[in-house]
């Protein structure tokens, strides 16, 4: 719950600072608290922006439809391949499916080096067959009769046409190969596949959030959602083919279908969402301004900045790290200044710091930031700024999936939500958070925990990738060994 009265006056007195910086304290719990009804007032809007989304292109919500119709059983079987594309290192996975909501999995990595993020396609896409030639090598499946489907995470802009079709529209993450914009990935990767020969097919083009999904809903076949909450935020749920108004595809195998929400981009109007200076500072200085709004008050990207900038105020104003007498030179480091320098695994490891004296958070500031000399108070109010950062990006997430949760409506025996990304998996008491603003959000229901039922999601990218491309195999009626 946001703080009362009572509470935000304890928690200023427990910081034992000055009274100018209870004072700056007291605003800035008021700016990061975020009532019930504010978020009642965002979950709204969420919803009004996933049918705009579902209804015409171009919106800000784009609710993008993945071609990956229907719902796992659990009882899926067969033999995947999975192959994840977007950044440094190249992942090939062999997915097995036991049925029962099982699988075993055996991976390898390799390095894409810069002349081949920088060169001609073909180079990279022959590189990665190469690599899928030796893993099935080493598998023993160079020989395999039938072809290993695959499903292949490739986590770039791509304008999405079938399960296993779509073109480039630019490369991100330093990758910039010639003769691939405008062009069709699964193509240029399948026919370097045919150039070696591997018994291989390109089944399934996968966005990570679907892939999230279904690596969920392989083992609780009640999966509404799979989200991202690591170093960006996105999320992707099962609709009814008659709710995507756009939809000009023709007849569909399955009265359902998952979308790609692209919901980072919500509020980028700024309608509904409680931007405050900082993160308006923020956005104005990061190398996307005036998008990805929600993505920025939520992701791990983030959030550490958020804090710094809260810190550079209270330095400039001097009621952090100011000198402290003749002798003792000011702890004000040059680290601080720099944008991005406050990691949001910083936030981390001074929330769980539960020693009296906070030397945990000390040595954080002093390791990573070289701020030394740092008073027990200032530790106090550098964690409270923390809390509260992590804090509202917790509710804010969970107003997502209660947007989600409300537009599809809650069935009797709930609903389960995949969730993969650092954030949700290692920061403390985030999945706490997510929970307690659930439980604001349906007070309808006395446990919340019972009827949305939040569980990591690991390895969207791999397994979830190599689900999808038994999804694409299965509705081509294609048997798979």
């Amino acid at each position: 719950m946001p703080f009362s009265d009572a509470q935000e006056a304890t928690e200023i007195k427990e910081i034992g600072g000055s009274p100018a910086q209870e004072e700056y304290m007291k605003n800035i719990i008021n700016e990061f608290s975020l009532t019930t009804e504010h978020l009642c007032k965002i979950r709204t809007r969420f919803m009004k922006e996933m049918d705009k989304g579902l209804e015409k292109e171009g919106c800000t919500v784009a609710m993008i439809p993945s071609y990956v119709e229907g719902r796992l059983t659990g009882h899926e079987r067969g033999q995947f391949l999975a192959l994840d594309l977007g950044g440094t290192n190249l992942r090939v996975v062999l997915v097995t499916l036991e049925g029962e909501g099982k699988f075993k999995t055996v991976s390898t990595k390799a390095r894409v080096s810069d002349a081949l993020k920088n060169g001609p396609m073909r180079n990279l896409c022959d590189y990665i067959a190469e690599c899928i030639d030796t893993f099935l090598t080493e598998q023993g499946l160079e020989d395999k009769e039938s072809e290993l489907p695959l499903g292949y995470t490739f986590s770039f802009p791509v304008l999405q046409t079938k399960i296993n079709r779509g073109t480039l529209s630019q490369w991100t993450k330093g990758f910039a190969c010639t003769g691939a914009i405008g062009k069709d990935p699964v193509m240029l990767l399948q026919d370097a596949l045919l150039r070696k020969h591997l018994p291989v097919k390109v089944s399934a083009l996968v966005n990570d959030t679907v892939g999230t999904l279904l690596s969920n809903a392989y083992n609780k076949p009640n999966t509404l959602a799979g989200l991202i909450l690591g170093t960006g935020a996105n999320g992707a749920y099962i609709e009814k083919i008659s709710n995507i108004k756009k939809w000009k595809d023709g007849p569909t195998k399955s009265p359902e279908m998952i979308i790609n929400m692209e919901f980072g981009a919500f509020d980028n109007e700024r309608q509904a969402l409680p931007l405050t200076r900082f993160d308006n500072k923020l956005d104005r200085e990061s190398i996307n301004p005036h998008s990805q709004i929600f993505e920025k008050m939520i992701s791990g990207m983030y959030l550490g900045e958020i804090v710094r900038n809260v810190l550079v105020d209270m330095i400039d104003r001097e009621l952090l790290f100011s000198p402290k007498g003749t002798f003792n030179p000011n702890v004000w480091s040059k680290e601080i200044s720099t944008m991005w320098a406050f990691e949001t695994s910083f936030m981390s490891k001074i929330e769980e710091d539960d020693t009296e004296n906070l030397s945990q958070t000390k040595e954080v500031l002093d390791t990573s930031l070289n701020l030394s000399n740092v008073s027990v108070v200032e530790c106090r109010i550098v964690k409270k700024v923390s809390e509260l950062v992590g804090k509202r990006a917790a509710r804010l997430a969970a107003t997502a999936i209660a947007g989600i949760v409300s537009h599809c409506g809650i069935p009797d025996e709930g609903v389960d939500i995949g969730i993969d990304g650092s954030l949700f998996e290692f920061y403390p008491s985030f999945k706490t958070r997510m929970y307690e603003a659930l439980q604001e959000l349906f007070p309808e229901h006395s446990d919340i925990r019972t009827k949305i039922r939040l569980g990591l999601a690991k390895d969207g990218s791999g397994v979830g990738a190599a689900l999808t491309a038994c999804v694409a195999t299965k509705a081509e009626g294609t048997k798979v060994v």
